[in-house]
């Protein structure tokens, strides 16, 4: 198995205002000040409107890395209240959130539109957090693996062999998501084995051991090193916890950790 380095990224969703967002990056930098970034990326995804101030916070410092919560799949026009990746890349933003299972509840995101952002984040060197991941129903349906392998074949559909190795895949059971629940971390690695196999079967075995899948759904302190010592589960995409920082900290410890 080769070596990858894990990811902890921090979804704050619709929270904290442009003040609190300074306020609390300065706070999350100096409490992170021990750990080398060589140890894990630690990535915060703010709200669009709190980029700036963050962004003031942290400019010089590699410690954390700036992501965003979406984008749109248009370069620009007249598409009013969108994002573009041209405006995140100016904001320094390295990575964003990709078909999170909120935007296509709420907002009918297709697996066809995640697949469009995907292509036009990497053509702006941005790297995307392409979500995936099965609702309750269809589990207890025992369609977990169908659900998911359509998923990733057809958000990820027509990528090069150099954008599947930059990828990053997140598995988010939606039964899990700020529910409380978990899936547990035999439940969550048999998926991100799966997930393992499709990029294999779409790109190749060498990318596929390289290839980092974070798991995520109601994350925190207390079940994050179990999941996060499972052999394909490679860091974490943090709701709630991540909104504060002592447990945001604890997540990034657990993943500092070496279970080698």
């Amino acid at each position: 198995m080769s070596y990858r380095r894990k990811i902890v990224a921090g979804n704050w969703k619709m929270n904290k205002t442009a003040t609190e967002a300074k306020d609390f990056v300065a706070d999350l930098l100096n409490a992170l000040g021990q750990y080398s970034d060589n140890d894990v990326e630690t990535i915060i995804c703010p709200p669009f409107v709190c980029l700036p101030a963050c962004f003031e916070v942290l400019e010089g410092s590699s410690t954390i890395i700036m992501g965003a919560q979406d984008m749109s799949a248009q370069k620009g026009g007249a598409y009013t209240g969108e994002i573009s990746a041209e405006m995140l890349k100016d904001l320094y933003c390295r990575y964003v959130i990709l078909g999170h299972s909120e935007r296509r509840q709420y907002n009918g995101e297709t697996d066809a539109l995640v697949n469009e952002k995907t292509k036009i984040a990497f053509a702006n060197k941005i790297r995307p957090i392409v979500c995936v991941g099965e609702t309750l129903e269809q589990r207890e349906a025992g369609k977990t693996k169908s659900a998911v392998t359509s998923q990733v074949n057809n958000s990820l559909a027509d990528l090069s062999p150099e954008q599947w190795s930059e990828m990053v895949i997140a598995y988010e059971p939606i039964w899990a998501i700020g529910t409380g629940k978990t899936a547990t971390a035999t439940q969550a690695q048999e998926v991100h084995e799966l997930i393992r196999g499709l990029i294999a079967k779409n790109a190749d075995d060498s990318i596929a051991d390289k290839a980092r899948i974070l798991y995520g759904g109601s994350v925190k302190p207390d079940n994050s090193k179990e999941l996060m010592s499972q052999d394909d589960i490679d860091g974490a995409l943090v709701g709630g916890a991540s909104l504060q920082v002592d447990s945001f900290v604890s997540i990034v410890e657990a993943a500092c950790e070496d279970f080698e």
